[in-house]
C-alpha cells in the first residue's frame, strides 16, 4: 500500500509536467503547422500561375507572399487598429481628473529615464554637510534656476532605495560633483542601495577630493 500511495504523487507530477509541457509546446507548435500549411497553400497556388502565365518556375514565392502578408497585418494592425484604441484610452483618462493626475507623473516619470528625451542624464554627487562629510548620489534636473529666483542653487533628483519614488532638492552649486559615470549605473546603484558595484564612483570621489 505503502509503494501505491507513494506511486500517485509521483504520476500526478508528471502528468503535471506533461501538461506544462503542452503549454509550453502548443502555441508554438500551432503557429508552425499554421505557417506550413499556409505556405503550401499560397506556394503551390502562385508557383503554379506564375508558371502558366511566364513559363517559369519561382520555388519559395509563398515564402516571399507569405511574409509580405504578415507584415502588412502588423503594420495595418498597428496603425489602423492599435493606435485608435490608444488615443481613445487616453483622452478618456486624460478627462477623468485622478487618472490624469496619476497617468501623466507615470508617463513623465518613465519617459525621463526611458524616453527619447531623457531628463536623468547627469548623476551627480552631493555634499550636505561639511563636517559630517554626509553626501548622496542624485541626477541634475536643472542647472538654471532664475525663473524661481534662486540663484547659485541647482535642482537634484534623489531616488529612493528599492522603490521607483524620490525627492526633489534645491541644494548650492558648489556642493554638486558631477560623477564620470552612466546614469543607468548610477541608478542602479542607489536603487539597490549601494549593493551594485559601480567603481567608477569611488575613483572619481578619490579624484575629486585630491
Amino acid at each position: 500500500m505503502a509503494n501505491v500511495k507513494s506511486r500517485k504523487p509521483i504520476q500526478r507530477r508528471l502528468v503535471y509536467y506533461f501538461l506544462q509541457g503542452l503549454l509550453y509546446i502548443a502555441p508554438l507548435g500551432i503557429t508552425v503547422f499554421i505557417l506550413y500549411a499556409l505556405f503550401g497553400f499560397v506556394d503551390g497556388l502562385f508557383r503554379s500561375s506564375i508558371q502558366a502565365l511566364f513559363g517559369v518556375d519561382f520555388p519559395g514565392i509563398g515564402l516571399i507572399v507569405i511574409v509580405l502578408l504578415i507584415t502588412i497585418l502588423g503594420f495595418v494592425g498597428q496603425t489602423v487598429i492599435a493606435q485608435p484604441i490608444k488615443r481613445h484610452l487616453t483622452s478618456l483618462i486624460m478627462q477623468t481628473p485622478l487618472l490624469q493626475t496619476i497617468y501623466t507623473t507615470i508617463k513623465d516619470f518613465v519617459e525621463a529615464f526611458l524616453g527619447k528625451d531623457k531628463k536623468f542624464e547627469h548623476p551627480v554627487l552631493v555634499k550636505f554637510n561639511a563636517l559630517s562629510g554626509m553626501e548622496r548620489v542624485g541626477f541634475l534636473t536643472q542647472s538654471d534656476l532664475s525663473e524661481l529666483n534662486m540663484r547659485d542653487k541647482v535642482a537634484v533628483y534623489f531616488p529612493h532605495s528599492y522603490t521607483f519614488a524620490g525627492d526633489l532638492w534645491i541644494v548650492p552649486s558648489e556642493n554638486v560633483t558631477p560623477l564620470d559615470i552612466s546614469p543607468r549605473d548610477a541608478l542602479k546603484f542607489v536603487v539597490t542601495g549601494g549593493v551594485a558595484k559601480v567603481e567608477e564612483i569611488g575613483n572619481k570621489k578619490q579624484s575629486t577630493e585630491n
